[in-house]
């Protein structure tokens, strides 16, 4: 039987709230810890992938860092993110899309983030 990953995970992200899933966390304490010692500038690229209904974004904009990437499979999931921050939306690039598959321009980051993304790709029942 083959799983669609996108339908999946838009329905993971329309059925449940965003503290209902496993991977909640009210804030992204350890990553911004880490992103903090690096000691990028405020205008470093910085891509999140699979960040979803996350709050890394939240917390790197209040952070301030400029340009935030935030990349997801599911809508549904970035929809949730644009929501909770407003009108602050507006300062982060959103992207549908399937890291299996999508094309970035090299040197395009400089960082990538994934918390919760690339274990899922050992399976595959997700690989497409």
């Amino acid at each position: 039987m083959s799983v669609d990953v996108k339908d999946h995970w838009e329905n993971v992200y329309r059925n449940k709230a965003i503290d209902q899933v496993s991977w909640f966390q009210p804030h992204a304490d350890l990553s911004m810890q880490l992103i903090k010692a690096i000691q990028l500038p405020k205008q470093a690229e910085i891509i999140d992938i699979g960040g979803g209904a996350s709050v890394l974004v939240d917390d790197l904009l209040q952070a301030g860092f400029q340009h935030i990437t935030v990349l997801d499979v599911a809508a549904a999931a970035l929809e949730k993110s644009q929501q909770r921050l407003a009108d602050r939306a507006q300062q982060v690039n959103w992207r549908v899309d399937n890291i299996l598959q999508a094309e970035f321009v090299p040197s395009s980051f400089d960082l990538w983030h994934d918390r919760a993304v690339f274990h899922f790709l050992t399976d595959p029942v997700f690989i497409f």
